[in-house]
């Protein structure tokens, strides 16, 4: 009995450990989902994402690409510079080709992100390890605290709601298609070189949630992130 007491424990503690390192909230999963609204594979990744919205373990974020806009409907949301960002990972993982959909976790893993269990899978594989600098907000200026490398700072706002958008034309035509933690803004805040250091965020259009994001280089890991 006491051998079989001490085996519970054992897989009642690991699975405990398990549990606590999915719910990392000091350490969120950074989970970039790139998509358009001509793209006819991207709905189920937008629920994919939409699922992970409110997890307070990840900061979701939804990229809307330009390169189906002249496929017969252009995305209400798309920016050229969210498609430049995909193509940063791309390059920097020797790709040449970029395609939707696809869900980047922590600026390392890529997966097509149209299967729920796919994408829990690669945030547990591909989570950041302890150490990354801390990211700390006081009123409109962020700090970075010391730690090791560099890294270029990013300043993320998105828009939390739901938002149900009617498809007029394209391989989508005649679908109305939610989309939750629409990215409108990626600001480019400076870089960290491994010194404490602090950046002043500009004024923040009203109804959107910020959070900052340290990159080791366009296209690299992600070392550390906050919802701000």
């Amino acid at each position: 009995m006491t051998k079989l007491w001490i085996a519970l424990l054992a897989v009642t503690s690991a699975c405990s450990a398990q549990s606590s390192a999915a719910i990392d909230t000091a350490n969120p999963a950074v989970v970039e989902l790139y998509q358009s609204q001509g793209c006819s594979s991207c709905p189920p990744a937008d629920a994919v994402l939409n699922a992970l919205a409110d997890r307070p373990d990840v900061i979701a974020l939804s990229f809307a690409v330009t390169y189906w806009d002249q496929l017969g409907w252009k995305d209400t949301f798309a920016d050229p510079a969210f498609t430049q960002r995909q193509w940063d990972y791309a390059h920097a993982a020797g790709r040449t080709f970029v395609a939707t959909p696809q869900v980047v976790v922590n600026g390392r893993g890529v997966v097509t992100g149209n299967d729920k269990a796919q994408v829990e899978d690669a945030i547990r594989r591909f989570a950041r390890p302890p150490g990354g600098p801390a990211i700390t907000s006081h009123g409109p200026t962020v700090g970075i605290g010391a730690g090791k490398g560099r890294a270029i700072v990013w300043l993320v706002r998105y828009d939390p709601r739901s938002i149900a958008v009617p498809i007029r034309a394209g391989e989508n035509g005649g679908r109305t298609i939610a989309h939750r933690n629409i990215v409108r803004q990626l600001i480019r805040l400076g870089a960290w070189t491994g010194a404490p250091a602090s950046f002043r965020l500009p004024a923040a259009p009203s109804g959107l949630v910020s959070a900052v994001i340290a990159q080791q280089g366009a296209g690299g890991a992600i070392i550390a992130g906050r919802r701000i």
